[in-house]
């Protein structure tokens, strides 16, 4: 994660531990890219997790619009709180999954996922986003949201794309 500069751009330190990203055809792999088309589709996630815990996981863009650029960073792709267990699904989805979507001619962007463990059950007083709003998404900052709700980073991973056509697609579905 460093040697992508993932911390310090992300994370103020590495994560512990690292959490599996599995999409159909391909895995995040510590930065390896992959295409948009590859990780259009929610993924399955795992990590090491304590019975009767509770957990929150994001996918974050730093580089949005570009990492030369990244005015609009982090951009919020997903964000799932009171996951019991490593059971993403059971979870309480804040922000519905977008795939990566990186403008055309901005280069490889950086994919961040990571897992925080919450002190309990919380009560979150974010907005709902589904995936076809682009409100709220821009400019958010996963430490400062882990800071707020007092989380603490237990795995993450990463991996980095850039513009396919698939892109297009992506950029289609907001409405807002």
């Amino acid at each position: 994660m460093e040697e992508h500069g993932v911390v310090p751009d992300v994370l103020p330190k590495a994560p512990p531990a690292t959490v599996q990203v599995k999409y159909a055809d391909v895995e995040a792999n510590n930065g390896n890219v992959v295409t948009p088309t590859q990780v259009k589709s929610q993924p399955q996630l795992s990590w090491s997790a304590e019975e009767g815990a509770f957990y929150t996981v994001c996918m974050t863009d730093p580089d949005a619009p570009s990492r030369e650029n990244p005015k609009f960073g982090e951009w919020q792709h997903w964000l799932v709180a009171n996951v019991p267990g490593n059971d993403v699904a059971g979870g309480e989805t804040l922000s519905e999954y977008v795939g990566s979507g990186p403008p055309k001619g901005t280069g490889l962007h950086r994919y961040v996922f990571v897992v925080y463990k919450q002190p309990g059950k919380l009560t979150f007083d974010e907005p709902r986003l589904p995936n076809t709003s682009a409100n709220a998404r821009r400019s958010f900052k996963i430490n400062k949201f882990a800071e707020k709700y007092k989380l603490e980073l237990v795995a993450g991973n990463f991996f980095r794309a850039e513009y396919d056509s698939w892109c297009e697609e992506v950029h289609k579905q907001f409405t807002s």
